[in-house]
């Protein structure tokens, strides 16, 4: 035997071996794959592409089946090299432009939404829809949070998914695929365990304890999940998934236009629902939805109004607007469900709109990923009474996300509550979240004016710009900074029912402190303003509406909330010391008056000393009417505004 050939002949034989093992695992994934066993699948393709460059079609059912497990940064890897490889079909654009768009690259995305538009004309409008919710979320990212969002780790499994909680006596239901008691089958799509309904009792400290699964009457072997109850507790209406035989002719899956003729799955899966009364710790008399056709279409999600006389549920039947819609039914008076009816184009779109929920109040609530949102699901509010809904709102963030957010439901007085997201997990799983809604936000309109006196020796406001001001909210450390524009102004967001204090400061004038509470009733915008007086000593600064009963002196209410102003002047510049003055009118006598500006003049002085400020800062001084500011002496007819002004209080810097 000639010995000198036997490395190369064993190379060859390993490189064929090799290259036969990598073709059985492809062959494998891709038979996962048609049978939407994406996760299963993806094992395969993962050993397989280790040992040989994967060509278009591998790679991309390696990136579809990423994004069909949520597993958002392997797909935007994956859909990256997918765009970039010869004969690729558009619509990778437009998947690829969607994992961006969920791991936050908003502007990456656009520039992707829009080569989908160009290569695909007809998508053009909805690709700058999709720019254009890019712009959209990245603005309501940028605002002021309105809620504060945490995991709630006593309901979440790790690698698990948990989502859809719904009130259920002292605690919740929820959905789970973590394994419930001896179950041992797994799901091909997740590679998790099929999902099944759990309940989770609240602790007296407000905690849940540990979830345990419903009984095998609600629990089936498939899927079980989603679920809603009556407010009583004996009624439970929750979703479950059936294999049926499949009668197409073409695998139905959206991913699969690489291969027209691919291997068709044997089985589909479809939704129902089916409902289940309780007696005592047991579940009973288990009913399937009268609206079900599993030959035809999938129902579920089921969502009862307070009073359960409506039921709301999510359908992919014929007729819909777009892939799955809100659809609801009434009780009829024999208790029977009436002729579902479609929700509408308000509610529903081209996408799809799924999980309702309706709260105390009758509001309802759903995902959808047809309205402008963050990314994915986000969940959305319908404005308006049932059946007459006018608009539907965007919950904002960080109740939203890039990612999948749905399954919401609120505490009794719809300020706080829990909702199911996949915002955290690098693997694509859900966890249920704990929200407290924050005050509605408010713009506060801040104005830096100068009070100064004009030509006609009136008192006049005047913009003051580049002010330099610092706000501070109350029982919060941290401040914000910032200077005013060329017209005294800035606008700063805010939340309602919040209480802030501003300190304004700029050279040559007095430093100004100003504190106000934004009403919960505040419309959208507050005015703020911070009046401020040059620091000039010997520089009158007359004090507005400080009014006197006739002939008395004693510190009046409204004339007090215009000294307290004072009293922040002069404890925002500690080292002015200050004369207060008072005047009169010409009428009556040189004497009387005298003495009557005097006493008003102390008056006025004790106030500020009652307040904290310094007597040995403040000197009170009397002027009678000798100093004038018009020419309403004795003799000379003049109207009682025109006296007014000669009847004043000042404060002057010493």
């Amino acid at each position: 035997m000639n010995y000198k050939y036997t490395p190369l002949y064993i190379f060859i034989a390993l490189t064929l071996c090799l290259a036969t093992n990598a073709q059985a695992q492809l062959r494998k994934a891709d038979r996962l794959y048609s049978n939407y066993e994406f996760a299963l699948a993806l094992e395969q393709y993962e050993q397989a592409i280790a040992k040989r460059t994967p060509d278009l079609q591998t790679a991309q059912r390696i990136a579809d089946s990423y994004r069909l497990t949520r597993r958002s940064q392997e797909a935007e890897t994956w859909y990256a090299k997918v765009v970039n490889m010869q004969g690729r079909h558009p619509q990778n654009l437009y998947n690829y432009a969607e994992a961006l768009r969920s791991n936050g690259k908003h502007e990456e995305a656009k520039k992707h939404y829009m080569a989908w538009g160009e290569e695909l004309p007809e998508m053009a409008p909805m690709a700058q829809q999709k720019i254009q919710a890019c712009d959209k979320a990245a603005e309501w990212m940028s605002k002021l949070p309105v809620a504060e969002v945490k995991a709630v780790p006593e309901l979440n499994a790790a690698a698990f998914s948990d989502f859809s909680p719904i009130s259920f006596g002292q605690g919740i239901i929820f959905s789970s695929d973590r394994a419930a008691g001896n179950q041992t089958k797994t799901f091909g799509w997740t590679g998790r365990p099929y999902l099944k309904l759990f309940k989770a009792e609240k602790n007296a400290a407000g905690s849940y304890g540990a979830p345990t699964a419903l009984t095998t009457e609600i629990n089936s072997s498939y899927h079980n999940a989603a679920a809603t109850a009556a407010e009583a507790g004996q009624e439970l209406y929750f979703t479950r998934t059936h294999l049926i035989k499949n009668k197409a002719y073409g695998n139905p899956d959206p991913t699969s236009w690489v291969e027209k003729n691919q291997q068709v799955p044997e089985y589909v899966s479809r939704l129902e629902i089916f409902k289940a009364q309780k007696q005592g710790d047991s579940w009973t008399n288990v009913q399937p939805f009268a609206y079900n056709k599993i030959e035809e279409y999938s129902v579920g999600h089921p969502a009862l109004s307070p009073d359960g006389n409506v039921l709301y549920f999510v359908s992919d039947m014929p007729g819909g607007q777009g892939a799955t819609d809100i659809y609801y039914t009434v009780r009829q008076q024999d208790g029977s469900w009436g002729k579902p009816v479609n929700a509408g184009s308000t509610i529903n779109t081209a996408g799809n709109e799924s999980f309702p929920y309706v709260d105390k109040n009758g509001k309802l609530f759903f995902a959808s990923d047809g309205h402008v949102g963050l990314g994915g699901l986000d969940i959305f509010a319908a404005d308006g009474p049932h059946n007459a809904w006018t608009s539907v709102k965007n919950l904002g963030y960080p109740i939203n996300s890039s990612k999948n957010d749905y399954g919401i439901m609120f505490d009794s007085v719809n300020v706080s509550g829990l909702l199911s997201s996949n915002r955290d997990a690098a693997n694509g799983t859900d966890d249920i979240y704990q929200f407290n809604m924050l005050q509605e936000a408010v713009i506060l309109a801040i104005r830096t004016l100068e009070r100064k006196q004009n030509q006609q020796k009136r008192t006049v406001e005047a913009p003051l710009p580049q002010a330099r001001v610092k706000v501070t909210q109350q029982q919060l450390t941290d401040s914000t900074v910032f200077v005013t524009d060329v017209n005294g102004k800035y606008f700063l967001e805010s939340r309602k029912g919040n209480t802030y204090t501003f300190e304004g400061k700029k050279d040559g004038f007095l430093n100004q402190s100003v504190e106000i509470e934004v009403p919960v009733t505040a419309r959208d915008t507050v005015e703020v303003t911070l009046l401020f007086d040059k620091s000039t000593a010997g520089i009158a600064i007359v004090l507005e509406k400080i009014y006197y009963d006739l002939d008395k002196w004693a510190i009046r209410p409204d004339a007090a909330r215009e000294l307290d102003k004072l009293v922040k002047v002069l404890k925002a510049n500690p080292a002015i010391k200050i004369e207060m003055s008072s005047h009169t009118d010409s009428r009556e006598g040189f004497a009387y008056n005298q003495l009557l500006s005097e006493r008003r003049a102390q008056a006025a002085v004790d106030y500020l000393i009652s307040k904290g400020i310094g007597k040995e800062r403040l000197t009170a001084k009397g002027y009678g009417k000798t100093r004038l500011v018009n020419g309403c002496i004795d003799g000379v007819p003049c109207s009682e505004q025109e006296h007014q002004l000669n009847r004043r209080t000042e404060f002057k810097i010493k």
